[in-house]
């Protein structure tokens, strides 16, 4: 805790020295007190005011926040350090910034450095993270970055932009007890919530693919508490400071942590969709509401293309109310939604003018997995048909960049890809004639060990 922040790496040009020659010191020259001339400009701000532009500063976002208090000690003094080291004041976290894929097929955490993308101003920043180094990064929550120790199985939260670190216990314990699945473990996802037992801490909530084992634990806990081993998480969505999650048995939308004594449950989705079986469901946050969005099969549509064979029905989750009411959304107005079983986001078109607006950017099981749903004309687009650099057994072109902020935006929600340094869009299936991409892949996964418990 409260390490020193790592370094931002040099983006764009680099800066150039002034233009004009500098004069030669003098050994006799000396500036009197009096004779010192006054202090104008931006400079001169009164500490009261000062304190007052730090605030809106830091309200919009802590990364100009930070800048703000490196232009002069003045400005310093005015502004309390954004170094929370507990990580629990959302305001210091960087909630608006999410980390892009490079698409070079190398891992963030092998390089050691992230780039971090501004949701609303299209800003990036690429930030160089040395306590990366023999970590695997496992889930994002408000900009904070997860990680797993893939020697100690030990748990980090880390502020990229002030380098403050948070640890939690080792996982091996109850990994030897309940798990005992290593591709769980490397599958695994987690998330930061606000802790309930402790006022001055945050909690990590942790979980697994193909386990329906749930953990949680507070910052500087000795060990992992199992808060669920009887749940089967599909889709989840931290909100509030807590986790909320959709199980993938049923139709109910669940309060993962706090753990909730009599049940779970907090919201039932319509049976008008049938089988839960044959439904992806999404949870997201959007403009401060909790949203659903369920995408079912169109059996009706037997003589359209299966890309086009969706109904896409949105909700918006009244948390207000007991039990939670879901109320049908028509419109998202300038919002587009990327939604997948990983993560989901929410933007404005305002904000990134390329992103489709009042849209559903989703998944599907195809060899061309995107698709974009219109929620104004009801109609379906393919916007990577072009970019595929396979057709499920062999590659038929490079790379095609640059990529667009979509792309960018769709792999963020899909770990899998972003984490092993591949778009989404062009290795959502990796053919088997990749040897080599798939040779370093295990290789990668090799690195997780995870050790015995000691009697």
């Amino acid at each position: 805790m409260g390490r020193k922040a790592p370094p931002l790496a040099p983006t764009g040009r680099k800066r150039k020295g002034p233009s004009f020659s500098l004069l030669p010191p003098s050994k006799h020259r000396r500036i009197l007190p009096a004779l010192a001339p006054p202090t104008t400009g931006w400079a001169s701000l009164s500490d009261d005011i000062a304190r007052q532009v730090a605030a809106l500063v830091l309200k919009y976002d802590v990364v100009d926040y930070i800048a703000f208090r490196g232009v002069c000690s003045g400005w310093r003094a005015c502004a309390p350090t954004p170094r929370d080291p507990t990580l629990r004041t959302r305001s210091l976290r960087p909630v608006d910034w999410i980390p892009l894929c490079d698409g070079d097929a190398v891992r963030p955490d092998d390089a050691c450095q992230i780039t971090f993308f501004h949701c609303k101003t299209a800003r990036s920043l690429r930030v160089r993270l040395p306590q990366l180094h023999r970590h695997r990064i496992i889930g994002f929550t408000d900009g904070l970055v997860i990680l797993l120790h893939k020697r100690r199985t030990t748990i980090h939260v880390l502020h990229p932009f002030t380098g403050v670190v948070v640890d939690f216990p080792s996982l091996v314990p109850v990994y030897q007890q309940l798990i005992r699945d290593r591709n769980c473990v490397l599958r695994m996802t987690a998330a930061v919530c606000t802790s309930v037992s402790s006022a001055t801490s945050i909690a990590v909530v942790a979980w697994f693919l193909w386990s329906p084992v749930v953990l949680s634990a507070d910052a500087g806990h000795p060990s992992w508490q199992v808060i669920h081993n009887d749940m089967d998480l599909a889709n989840t969505l931290a909100f509030q400071g807590q986790l909320y999650g959709f199980l993938k048995s049923s139709k109910q939308i669940v309060q993962v942590y706090p753990p909730k004594p009599l049940s779970p449950v907090v919201a039932r989705v319509p049976r008008k969709f049938g089988n839960p079986f044959f439904c992806d469901h999404y949870l997201v946050e959007s403009h401060g509401h909790m949203l659903l969005v369920v995408k079912s099969s169109n059996l009706v549509g037997r003589d359209v293309e299966e890309w086009r064979r969706y109904v896409v029905v949105i909700f918006k989750v009244d948390v207000s109310l007991s039990p939670w009411k879901l109320v049908p959304v028509s419109s998202l107005g300038d919002r587009a939604l990327f939604v997948s079983m990983d993560r989901c986001l929410s933007v404005s078109s305002r904000d990134l003018p390329s992103i489709s607006s009042d849209s559903v950017y989703l998944t599907v099981s195809l060899p061309n997995p995107v698709v974009v749903h219109s929620l104004r004309s009801q109609s379906f687009e393919r916007p990577t048909t072009l970019c595929q650099v396979h057709n499920v057994k062999e590659r038929i072109r490079p790379s095609v960049r640059p990529f667009t902020i979509a792309d960018h935006l769709l792999t963020y929600c899909n770990h899998r890809e972003w984490s092993t340094g591949l778009m989404f869009h062009e290795y959502y299936s990796i053919p088997k004639s990749f040897e080599e991409l798939w040779k370093k892949i295990r290789t990668q996964d090799s690195e997780v060990r995870i050790s015995r418990v000691k009697d």
